[in-house]
């Protein structure tokens, strides 16, 4: 066993575990730690008045409001239906199934301020679908959450699909030859299995619309305290030469989504831990 173990770690075709992760914990510090940490030490040298004065005006909570709820809100609306895309995808066939397939990733090659623009030109009073709307959609908070809902699909998907791949259609057949319906296979045999990764998409999506910027802000109408997203009050504070309050809002979001994430992915490492007893 010894000599086993010995054979594979000389042989190994990657370079040693020193070497890699010292390589792994270089590129992460000059990539993400030291950019947030900047974040945090320009913030640091705010008086504590002064940073809640910045962080906690009507303006900026309302701005806090509108990008966590409707980043939510639009996370948990592509668990859905991006749940609903990926079985379409895997499960069934259909002519130009590879064409559908490859516009789930059309959000992520195009620019974002290309997709505001086609949003608000579809959304308005004037556009293509808003005209047909009984309700106001561009330059409301409702434009927001479409936006977000736009960007966010194909984590959902990407990250549901190779599990739906890899679950065989067996234990569907043998849960329906133990008399369980349609319903009951899918709530008890095949969620448990893909709640690991949607919850993953989940977060992913939800990560991704917080940062968003580009996609919002030409459907949004950035109206403050009504549809002024927090990332636009950022860049809003740094056209103003606020550096510290643009630094301690940007701050309150990191801490805020780390929190967020944590919660989820400790949500994800339960489920699979019960999936595992």
């Amino acid at each position: 066993m010894i000599f086993t173990r010995t054979l594979l770690k000389r042989h190994s075709v990657l370079p040693g575990f020193d070497l890699a992760l010292g390589f792994t914990l270089l590129y992460i510090s000059c990539v993400v730690l030291i950019p947030l940490s900047a974040a945090f030490l320009k913030t640091a040298t705010m008086s504590s008045t002064a940073f809640w004065e910045a962080v906690s005006s009507p303006r900026v909570v309302a701005s806090y409001r509108l990008t966590f709820g409707a980043s939510f809100a639009a996370a948990l609306v592509n668990a859905v239906f991006g749940l609903v895309v990926a079985w379409v995808l895997v499960r069934y066939e259909f002519p130009l199934k590879r064409v559908v397939d490859a516009l789930v990733d059309l959000p992520f090659a195009l620019p974002t301020a290309v997709a505001g623009i086609a949003l608000t030109a579809l959304y308005a009073g004037n556009g293509w679908i808003g005209q047909f709307l009984p309700f106001k959609v561009s330059f409301t908070p409702l434009g927001v959450f479409v936006a977000l809902t736009f960007i966010g699909l194909p984590f959902v998907v990407r990250t549901v699909q190779p599990v739906l791949e890899d679950l065989q259609k067996e234990i569907e057949e043998a849960a329906a030859t133990l008399g369980a319906n349609r319903w009951q296979t899918f709530v008890k045999v095949i969620f448990p299995v893909l709640t690991p990764a949607l919850l993953t998409g989940f977060a992913l999506a939800f990560a991704r619309a917080l940062g968003e910027y580009g996609s919002v802000i030409f459907i949004a109408g950035n109206m403050p305290m009504v549809s002024e997203i927090t990332p636009l009050l950022i860049i809003t504070k740094l056209e103003q030469y606020d550096y510290q309050g643009a630094t301690a809002i940007a701050c309150v979001m990191l801490v805020a989504a780390f929190v967020l994430l944590l919660a989820i992915n400790a949500l994800q490492a339960w489920t699979r831990a019960r999936q595992g007893r």
